[in-house]
């Protein structure tokens, strides 16, 4: 049985298969976790991200959707990067917040990555009330590994205090309560 969990911490520094970096859709860094998991991982990260760009994701990556790269100098194995939306620009639905949990997971599958560290994609600068990505993001994993049996280890890793307890209050949620 999978164990999902949320601490307090820094994504850039966990010792797992992958992480999730909830990135822009350039793919090419930014501010928040992005430009930290950027800033730690090195060069080598932005490089296979501009590859990215110059062959499967011309267009850059879209909201939602999740694409995998390696993790230059992270101690993780793999980066995948995800698109949140953005509630600022009026990007609301809960289905592509979800969206982003349900890809990652699926390319975490694709790779056969086994542990998986994510953020609170979207609480930060795009605008979702940390408490709602927590019961999207834990209800979604939760269907995802129930159905998948993989990622053997789910984290979620969190910047603030009060993000961590809104991801502890999501996960001591029944599952058929949500």
């Amino acid at each position: 049985m999978a164990i999902i969990d949320a601490v307090l911490g820094d994504i850039t520094t966990q010792s797992l298969d992958a992480i999730v970096n909830a990135a822009n859709s350039s793919l090419l860094g930014g501010g928040g976790v992005d430009g930290a998991i950027h800033a730690a991982a090195g060069p080598a990260l932005l490089e296979e991200c501009r590859r990215l760009r110059e062959t499967t994701h011309r267009s850059g990556l879209g909201v939602g959707d999740a694409v995998v790269t390696g993790a230059g100098n992270l101690p993780a194995r793999w980066v995948i990067h995800t698109v949140g939306p953005n509630r600022h620009i009026g990007q609301t639905d809960p289905a592509l917040l979800a969206s982003c949990f349900s890809r990652s997971l699926a390319v975490a599958r694709e790779v056969g990555a086994q542990s998986l560290a994510f953020p609170a994609v979207s609480a930060g600068i795009y605008g979702w009330d940390s408490a709602q990505v927590a019961r999207i993001a834990v209800e979604t994993v939760r269907t995802e590994l129930d159905e998948h049996g993989a990622p053997e280890l789910v984290r979620f890793v969190l910047f603030s205090r009060a993000a961590l307890a809104d991801f502890e209050a999501a996960l001591a949620t029944p599952a058929d309560a949500g």
